[in-house]
Order: structure tokens, then sequence, then C-alpha cells
């Protein structure tokens, strides 16, 4: 089969002959998540390339760092990390391939077949955060993995993904120890959405942008103070905590 080429307004696929019809849905779906953040951020993204890969090995050949992001995952966020962002190029696992991956607890397909949405989504609040374009790739790298929980959070859930997420979510408070607050590494794409979920449910959508858009040079714990204004941390963990008992139907 033949690699080929669609377009939208503002994207272009790279993709097998045979996922033209997925790949229109894929377009579709960025050209949408465009439009939602649009005027949220100062700074949206054309032109970008997104590559649809027929399996994870093919996938793994684009980023070699790729199955070490797997396997730092908690196994209930494993299958939802199935691409990666770079500055040109959104790679990703095609749409038959995200369905197979898909479990059958309900929201997982949905998951799945926004990770190119994700992707378009943490490329646009990294090129709003002049803490992350401004530096040396070392300095990026470091400061990138210690906000793995804001970038990955405040990406899935401007893309729609943590809506879906409530099954994902259950499983992960069943298995392994209670999660940190903020999200560590192995519980960034799963759980960092939750943080950004709770954080507009009191403060409003606006919020969540200032807090995605600076990394705040004092850390995590002391921009999560200031975005939850001014409430002492402790018992923003514990309304966390509240907000993740209740997606996981445990409260």
């Amino acid at each position: 089969m033949a690699w080929v080429e669609s377009v939208s307004a503002s994207f272009r696929a790279r993709h097998d002959s045979a996922d033209a019809d997925d790949a229109h849905t894929v377009l579709q779906t960025l050209e949408r998540t465009r439009d939602r953040i649009s005027g949220r951020f100062p700074r949206t993204l054309d032109g970008l390339t997104v590559v649809l890969h027929g399996s994870t090995v093919a996938l793994s050949m684009t980023n070699p760092l790729l199955p070490l992001e797997w396997l730092l995952s908690a196994p209930a966020a494993r299958r939802y990390v199935a691409g990666w962002a770079g500055r040109e190029e959104l790679h990703v696992l095609a749409p038959r391939v995200l369905r197979q991956r898909a479990s059958n607890v309900p929201g997982s397909r949905e998951m799945l077949a926004l990770t190119a949405a994700c992707l378009y989504a943490r490329r646009v609040i990294v090129e709003n955060n002049k803490e992350l374009t401004n530096v040396m790739a070392p300095i990026r790298i470091r400061r990138e993995v210690r906000w793995a929980w804001l970038l990955e959070g405040s990406a899935r859930w401007f893309a729609g993904q943590t809506e879906h997420a409530r099954p994902a979510i259950a499983r992960r408070l069943r298995e392994g120890r209670q999660p940190s607050f903020p999200p560590g590494l192995r519980d960034a794409p799963l759980l960092g959405g939750t943080v950004i979920d709770l954080l507009a449910r009191e403060h409003g959508e606006r919020a969540a942008v200032a807090l995605c858009s600076r990394l705040n040079p004092q850390g995590p714990r002391a921009a999560l103070t200031t975005a939850f204004g001014g409430r002492p941390l402790v018992h923003t963990e514990g309304a966390w905590r509240a907000h993740l008992s209740r997606l996981a139907g445990t409260q």
C-alpha cells in the first residue's frame, strides 16, 4: 500500500492509502480542536502534519523514547500514550490501530480517537509558554518532565479527552499506590487532566489557561496555590482527591 497525503484548511496528514477515510476524520477533529482553543490562547498553530502509523513498532521507530514513556506510565494510562508531538509533525497510531488498542470499557475508544487532538493541544500550550520555547533543549526537557502533569493534563483536558476517562481513572485508583498531588510522571497522562478539570469547575476556563501558559518559577506547588486563589495546598489536595473519587464513582 502507498503513502499518500490528505489536507484540510489548517493541517496535513500523511498516511497509508487504506486509511484515507480515517485520515479525513482525524483532520476534522484537529480542525475542531483548533477552533475550540483558538480563542483561549494568544497563539495557535497551522500547517502541522499528522503522520498516521500502522503499528506500534512503526510509531516507536520515529521516537526511541516512546517505549520508555509507555513503561513509565501507570498501567491504566499506557494504552492512551499513543503518539508524540514534534515541532512540525504529530506522530500517532492510525485510527484503525487505535480502535484495536481500546478496551471494552466506556470512554476508551473515545479517548483514543482524540489522541491527535491532544498532541495538537500540547503543541499549542508549549508554543504559548515562554518557559519552554526560549530555553535550550536540556532545560526544556527537564521542565517538561517536572511539569508533565500540567502539560499532559491541560492538553488532554482542552482536547476533550478527560471527560471520557472515568473508567480508566477508576482502574488507576484500584491499582497501585495512592497517586501523589500533583500527579507524578507515571500518572500525568491520565490524572493530570483531573487537576485542570477541578480548577475549571471552581475558577473557570480562564484560570486553566493561565495555569498552563506559564510555569511558575517557584514550582508546581506554588503554581497550584496561586491558581486556586491562594487556598492552602492541603485543602486543594483534599478537594482533588474527592473529585477523583467522584469521577471514579466511588463517592
